[in-house]
């Protein structure tokens, strides 16, 4: 890489993938600057992290979590910013030059909206931006002439196996699933599934909401809506096949039959890392893998019937306009409904199906209606737990 550190904005600095993003930034040996940190809650890790890493700015996003920490101990040159329009104002400071999206579900929308407007590279984690807002998102990011670079597993996996053909030749893309802790159970089985249960993935580490989503395959249809934007694809060039291994992170299919997928550990620094020093690869902290070592690696068609959540992901592919929106509002809802203990497993899927249903699709929304629906479908959740 070049001799000038780069400056990343970590928004949701203290999550999972936030977490993850200042591994590969602390072993990047001075090429990548963390200039941002942001956390809505977790205000004391977010302090600990603002003095390891000497960001310009630090964010704390709930006003609330901010005053129950002593910032004295901030580095002098860190200026400590509060509130939600806080976010925004950082990420539009000169000093950034490309912003790692990492905050999880809806939320994360303001902050990569307001990065996109502000012309910076975008690190995508927050595939939510894309599901909610995909359309309007990826024309403002193309009128701005920003890059938008992903960073879920499937989608880098894409990215780089894209590379080896031309767009013209291309038949259709393959997202692996890891299909979850419960790819096997029968219906009885899953009826019965706990929260415990739900969180306790095979393969991955990653936070308490991706997680249930991982089980309930949720994840895996809202990656598909994300594909569909990120990639401008029809919803007929998406496919998933589950690879319990989460080794092989997605394939590209070309139109002469040939398959290239990319392979690695389960380990997040991997994609984190391609995106931020895209286009140049360089040695980083993530696992490799052990080519010493027996390997099986296996693929299965998905069940439609066991995980319905994938259907809904198609189905928003193919309508896109407000389907999105009110898809993943739902299950955002439902999913914190389930964590705490208000419903069942099993009800968290027919609850978005139930709350989609209901709503009015419009083909060409605006933001703002986008989020009215927002708001309109968590609402309706508790409508649909009470009944």
């Amino acid at each position: 890489m070049t001799s000038k550190p780069k400056n990343v904005a970590v928004l949701g600095s203290t999550g999972s993938i936030g977490r993850n993003a200042l591994e590969v930034i602390a072993a990047s040996q001075g090429a990548l600057q963390a200039t941002v940190l942001s956390a809505y809650s977790n205000a004391e890790l977010l302090l600990r992290q603002a003095v390891q890493f000497r960001p310009r700015f630090v964010v704390a996003v709930d006003p609330v979590a901010a005053a129950s920490v002593d910032w004295s101990g901030l580095p002098p040159d860190c200026t400590l910013l509060t509130g939600p329009e806080a976010l925004v104002e950082a990420v539009r400071s000169p000093d950034v030059e490309v912003v790692l999206t990492a905050i999880v579900g809806r939320a994360g929308l303001e902050g990569t909206w307001a990065a996109i407007e502000a012309g910076k590279t975008i690190a995508l984690a927050n595939k939510e931006t894309l599901v909610v807002a995909g359309a309007l998102a990826t024309k403002l990011a193309a009128d701005r002439k920003v890059p938008i670079l992903p960073v879920d597993s499937e989608h880098s996996a894409i990215f780089q196996a894209l590379q080896s053909g031309r767009r013209n030749e291309l038949r259709r893309i393959v997202l692996t699933a890891s299909g979850g802790p419960f790819r096997n159970y029968t219906p009885e089985q899953l009826a019965a599934v706990t929260v415990a249960d739900a969180l306790a993935h095979p393969t991955w580490n990653m936070g308490r909401k991706i997680t249930i989503d991982s089980a309930t395959m949720m994840n895996k249809a809202l990656e598909i809506i994300e594909a569909r934007w990120l990639f401008d694809l029809g919803p007929e060039q998406i496919g998933v096949v589950v690879h319990p291994q989460s080794v092989v992170h997605s394939m590209v299919e070309w139109i002469d039959g040939s398959v290239i997928g990319q392979m690695s550990p389960p380990d997040m620094k991997l994609p984190i890392q391609y995106a931020l020093t895209y286009p140049e690869r360089v040695a980083g902290p993530a696992a490799k893998i052990d080519w010493t070592q027996t390997q099986t690696l296996e693929f299965f068609p998905p069940d439609f019937a066991r995980f319905p959540a994938l259907e809904l992901g198609l189905e928003a592919a193919r309508t896109g306009g407000t389907t999105g929106a009110v898809l993943n509002a739902a299950n955002e809802a439902a999913v914190a409904q389930f964590l705490a203990g208000e419903i069942a497993f099993t009800d968290i899927v027919p609850a978005c199906r139930a709350v989609l249903d209901q709503h009015t699709f419009e083909p060409c929304p605006t933001l703002e209606r986008l989020l009215e629906l927002d708001r309109w479908a968590r609402q309706e959740i508790s409508t649909w737990i009470c009944h």
